[in-house]
Formats: C-alpha cells, sequence, structure tokens
C-alpha cells in the first residue's frame, strides 16, 4: 500500500480562507474554556477580595477540598454557559483576524524576515477585536463563579447586573483586558511561532509540536499577565462586594491601588498558580483543536 501524503499544517493557513479559520477557532475555543473551566472558577475566587474567611484560599488543592466539600463539585461549572456562549463567535473572530492581518503583513511568506513582528501585530490585532465581544460574557462567567453567588443562569445575570449597574458594568474592565490580552496575545503567539518552527521546521503534520508549543506559550503568557487579571477581576466582580471602595473602583489605576494598599506585592500575584495550570493545558488543546478542526474543515 503506497504511503498517505502527510498533512502539511503550515501549508493550510495562507489558503485555507478566513470562514475556516474563523470556524476552526470558534470550535477550539470552545473546547478551550469548556475543559478548564473549573480551574478558572478557583483562580477567579483566589484573586477576589472577600472579608469571608470561608472565601480565602491558600492554593488550587485547599480551595477545591473545600468548596466541594461545602458546596459541591458542581459549582465549580457555574458560568460555564456564558463562556459557551461568547467563546465561540470571540475566538472565530480572534482567529479570523489573526490570520487575515498576518497574511496582510507577510507572515505566512516562508523566509520572511519580519514574521516576529507580523505574528505579534497580528496576535494584538486579533485580541482588540475578540475582547470587545467577550467582555461582557466574561463578566456574566465572574459574577457566577464567586462565592455564594446569587446567579444561576446567566441571562438573569445579564439583567441583573444591567438594571441595577447599567451598560457600562459589562465594559468598566476592558481597559483592564486590552491592557493585559494584548501583551498576553502578543506573546502567546510569538512563543508559539517560534517554539513551532523550531520544533516542525518542515511544518508537516506534527500536533505534538502544536501542543508543546501551545502549552509553553500559554504558561509564559499567562504569568506575566497576571498582575492585570486580578486588577481585571477586581473591576469585573465590583457589585458583588460588600466593600465600598471596591464597590466603586472607577478603574485600572483605581484597581492597582486598591490591591497595592489591601495585600501589596503579593496581592498581584493573586490566582498565579491556578492561572499558569489553567492556560498551559488550555492553550495546548486550544492549538491543537485550532490546526486539528482547520485541517479538518478544509478537507471537507
Amino acid at each position: 500500500m503506497a504511503d498517505e501524503p502527510q498533512l502539511e499544517y503550515e501549508g493550510l493557513s495562507p489558503n485555507a480562507g478566513l470562514g475556516v479559520n474563523m470556524m476552526a477557532g470558534a470550535l477550539a475555543g470552545i473546547t478551550e474554556h469548556s475543559v478548564m473551566f473549573p480551574i478558572d472558577s478557583i483562580k477567579t475566587r483566589m484573586q477576589v477580595f472577600s472579608a469571608s474567611p470561608a472565601a480565602v484560599y491558600t492554593g488550587i488543592g485547599n480551595a477545591f477540598t473545600r468548596i466541594s466539600s461545602t458546596e459541591g463539585l458542581r459549582v465549580l461549572w457555574r458560568g460555564v454557559s456564558s463562556v459557551i456562549l461568547g467563546a465561540g463567535p470571540a475566538h472565530a473572530v480572534h482567529f479570523g483576524t489573526y490570520e487575515a492581518v498576518k497574511d496582510l503583513t507577510g507572515g505566512n511568506r516562508l523566509g520572511s524576515h519580519n514574521q516576529w513582528l507580523s505574528t505579534s501585530l497580528a496576535g494584538a490585532c486579533a485580541t482588540v477585536a475578540s475582547d470587545a465581544l467577550m467582555n461582557p460574557f466574561d463578566v456574566i462567567k465572574q459574577r457566577m463563579q464567586v462565592h455564594e453567588s446569587e446567579f444561576r443562569s446567566m441571562f438573569t445575570c445579564a439583567k441583573t447586573v444591567f438594571r441595577n449597574e447599567g451598560l457600562s458594568a459589562f465594559y468598566v474592565s476592558y481597559p483592564t483586558t486590552l491592557a493585559m490580552s494584548v501583551p498576553f496575545t502578543a506573546a502567546q503567539f510569538t512563543v508559539y511561532e517560534q517554539i513551532k518552527t523550531i520544533m516542525n521546521p518542515t511544518g508537516e503534520y506534527s500536533p505534538g509540536s502544536h501542543m508543546i508549543a501551545g502549552g509553553v506559550a500559554g504558561a509564559v503568557a499567562a504569568a506575566i499577565t497576571t498582575p492585570l487579571d486580578v486588577a481585571k477581576t477586581l473591576l469585573q466582580t465590583r457589585g458583588t462586594s460588600t466593600d465600598r471602595e471596591i464597590r466603586h473602583c472607577r478603574g485600572m489605576l483605581h484597581a492597582f491601588k486598591i490591591i497595592w494598599q489591601r495585600d501589596g506585592f503579593r496581592g498581584f500575584g493573586r490566582g498565579l498558580t491556578p492561572r499558569v495550570v489553567t492556560h498551559m493545558p488550555s492553550n495546548a488543546l486550544c492549538w491543537l483543536s485550532y490546526e486539528f478542526f482547520k485541517a479538518t474543515i478544509r478537507e471537507e
């Protein structure tokens, strides 16, 4: 039997088309966020400044044990519906924008000398577009994830937040999200592309290289942007706080001031471990899923 031709992933990107890239990105995003959602819930709870001792956790194991024994494991999935509904369109826009900008700036041309700049710019543009769509869903998700959340339905949560705090509540964290996500995405895509090129210079089918490159890229990007993520969480959950200053937090700089006053330098590292633990496998899965779905859709 003759050997089947190998599928060259690297050769798919320039020719796959915007629709394929967007569909692959949507499926990859839903897969990524759904699988790692319980760890993300723990991360959110660790980042929230709470006066209740029951809502203060010392690590992933401690949080998992206490939440499972007092509230049940099911609570760790609260808010996943918001992620599923928002992640598909947001990741479709994300990957579609990324591939379009990378192609436009020459990042897909073999031997291009500006590939690093191209992938960084493409990643940043992709983030600005996708976060504008995802931010409201992320606010709803975190309001449902916090300790003793009153919300069980994403639609009830959205209505309540809009009625009590207005439309601005869904976007008060958007500048902070961009300040975090643009360097996160630029670092993630740059590290991913560089490691993938080193591990798989021929561009042949190699899921292992996509997983390793994606995992390392996710861990690096998550670690360096954790301080901004703590500020984002404070802003997105401020409406659930009983603390007057937190409840009236005005923006990113005010959030930084509160974090510094309450917890010092250590406060900016809240949730670092679960954030890295979440992003490392989820990014590996996301990139593997993205490349797989892109190849599968194109072959149909």
